[in-house]
């Protein structure tokens, strides 16, 4: 296993912001952890994310959503230095509570996401699976539940 550091997976999550899809850039997320286990993502409370009722606007927790699968997806990648391409097929939101306060994105499917990236460098075909992500805000109340379908290829 490749060592990669919380530092350079913070340093390609504002790279991919910049670089390739702005949006992410706009709400300025913020990579709090990652390991082999699990991965939290934070998108802050303020005026880009708040929609006209003063909570968080529903497309700033699917960024957040989107983060903490993909990114979780790309950084296990580099850890077994696979060459790990992804995409969304399918988004499932259940909002529970409505957000007023920062909100935090947690993946914790780790060994789930190892098994299929194996999978996908074994047959050299697409993998469908889906990874559950858990919004909190910052009380630890859960605000949104997600089911994020993705779609792998190791090349």
């Amino acid at each position: 296993m490749n060592e990669v550091s919380l530092t350079k997976m913070r340093w390609r999550l504002f790279l991919l912001g910049v670089l390739k899809i702005p949006m992410i850039h706009y709400v300025r997320p913020k990579l709090i952890f990652c390991n082999d286990e699990e991965m939290q993502i934070k998108i802050p409370f303020r005026r880009r994310t708040k929609n006209h009722l003063n909570s968080m606007y529903f497309g700033a927790l699917n960024i957040g959503a989107d983060l903490a699968a993909g990114l979780f997806v790309y950084y296990l990648g580099e850890r077994m230095s696979r060459n790990v391409t992804l995409a969304f097929k399918s988004s499932k939101a259940d909002f529970l509570k409505r957000p007023e306060s920062h909100v935090f994105f947690h993946c914790a499917k780790g060994n789930f996401i190892r098994e299929k990236i194996y999978e996908a460098s074994q047959n050299g075909e697409r993998v469908n699976f889906s990874l559950p992500v858990t919004a909190k805000n910052v009380a630890g109340d859960v605000v949104a539940e997600f089911d994020m379908e993705v779609s792998i290829r190791v090349k």
